[in-house]
């Protein structure tokens, strides 16, 4: 039997009262006056929250929704709520002195800053990868690494004693050419990559996202559109997957510009929880080595342990590791980690902005460590990931016209399948106390906390036949 890590948990999920309660459309009014609300899911209690649970604000224990189920903050919040390590850490002199002496880090670091990289962010740092640039939330940290490839190009190009011309100092003012160069970032079909300029220009999940907004003329290849289950579809994904990679090919060496690097999520988390095989995967950076392309993984979303691994590159044993790994969410933190060091600038100031990061979320980052190591979760998540899978397997055999296309196995806990009603079963589900997440068209996605155990497991299975049947 497993020991509870969180003691203080509720046994299940418990809906009292309609979702949203008088008290929280009370509380959802007032800040609808002052903060735009339309995207709301629910509107929380945290300090009733603890460990796989989050609480609405009418429950002691009423709604309390075990959020792991779903997004878990949208695949952000790694080892529970309330987690008394991380609380510990939060109360700390040295987390105190980092929220009220914010530094501006590129001008002025504290002096311990070198070392809260190396015990925390970079004590993780992926295989081969051992600088980082930090940043402040996923988009920043494409976006960043994207200027990062970008003057690394230009930088092989002058050649490494290589000044800047006055045309390039002029022109660049202009947003001209040749200081402004027409270079691209190459995406996948159905990627996200973040909202922000750069970053937007390489999102393809949705429209709503993208709408409006002008963007760089950069190219997309296509993502594979692989058949389930797996093993019966295996030549078929196999020439898909080849297919795929041959029209990358072909657009990075017709399109009108040149492709500094390529970006792409291990798993196409917003786009429709989309897979492709490792075989698919070391193609890719064979083709960027061949190509002389940097390979930007996109680690956002399913970094830091969902997927049994602490990267999910990881699963992937690639004979050389890519160039930069960007990262977010569970970390806490956000930033891009990279190996060669011409892709730090040649000169100050170019890769700059006031705070570079935050000590304090890099101080959270280093707890958030600690505990995943101390309580091994990245072994733990690929256990309960690989006895959740084998049930919603049975489940799917079970009722094939609600879960289709079951994927993620070998995974962790990074699962989902398509819903022919999936919009109806989420709300359903929210209905029996699980707050489950949609993503891409039909997809329902999976995305617990690393502190998700078999029991929240075995109650979430339960929880969903129980809306089957209905």
């Amino acid at each position: 039997m497993e020991n509870a890590f969180f003691t203080n948990e509720p046994v299940g999920p418990s809906v009292k009262s309609a979702i949203p309660g008088p008290v929280s459309q009370k509380a959802i009014a007032e800040l609808d006056a002052v903060f735009d609300t339309r995207s709301l899911n629910m509107i929380c209690d945290y300090e009733k929250s603890v460990g796989n649970y989050v609480s609405d604000m009418d429950g002691n224990p009423a709604n309390i929704a075990p959020s792991t189920f779903s997004y878990a903050q949208i695949a952000s919040i790694p080892v529970g709520y309330n987690n008394p390590h991380l609380r510990a850490a939060a109360s700390s002199p040295e987390m105190i002195n980092a929220i009220i002496n914010r530094p501006a880090l590129g001008n002025f670091p504290s002096g311990d800053y070198a070392n809260i990289l190396k015990t925390g962010i970079l004590a993780v740092a992926p295989p081969g990868l051992k600088q980082v640039f930090t940043a402040l939330a996923g988009s920043d940290a494409n976006e960043t690494a994207y200027k990062a490839a970008f003057m690394y190009y230009r930088r092989r190009e002058r050649g490494e004693d290589g000044e800047f011309s006055a045309e390039e100092m002029e022109s660049c003012m202009r947003n001209a050419a040749p200081g402004s160069p027409d270079l691209a970032i190459m995406s996948f079909k159905k990627g996200f990559h973040g909202r922000l300029f750069g970053s937007l220009s390489t999102t393809r999940s949705k429209p709503i996202h993208k709408i409006d907004i002008p963007s760089f003329n950069w190219p997309q290849a296509p993502f594979p559109a692989l058949k389930y289950p797996l093993e019966q579809y295996a030549a078929e994904n196999a020439a898909e997957e080849q297919q795929c990679l041959e029209e990358t090919e072909q657009l990075i060496k017709s399109w009108y510009c040149p492709v500094a690097a390529v970006v792409i999520e291990p798993i196409q988390s917003e786009g429709g929880d989309n897979h492709a095989s490792p075989a698919f995967f070391q193609g890719l950076r064979d083709l960027t080595k061949k190509l002389n392309v940097l390979l930007i993984v996109d680690e956002v979303q399913t970094g830091v342990g969902a997927t049994g691994k602490f990267w999910a590159h990881e699963h992937w044993g690639l004979t050389s590791p890519p160039d930069l790994v960007t990262f977010s969410k569970k970390a806490q933190t956000a930033g891009y980690y990279f190996g060669d060091a011409r892709l730090r600038p040649t000169k100050a100031y170019r890769q700059f902005n006031t705070w570079m990061g935050d000590p304090s979320k890099a101080l959270l980052f280093k707890a958030i460590v600690e505990e995943i190591q101390r309580l091994d979760l990245v072994k733990h998540t690929a256990e309960t990931g690989a006895f959740l899978y084998d049930g919603l397997q049975k489940l799917a055999a079970k009722y094939p016209g609600k879960m289709q296309n079951l994927r993620g196995k070998g995974q962790g806990t990074f699962i989902a399948w398509d819903s022919p009603s999936r919009d109806e079963f989420l709300k359903k589900m929210k209905g029996v106390g699980v707050n489950i997440g949609g993503s891409g068209d039909s997809a329902v996605r999976l995305r617990p906390m690393l502190i998700f155990q078999k029991k929240h497991a075995s109650i979430l299975m339960e929880k969903i036949e129980e809306v089957f049947k209905a």
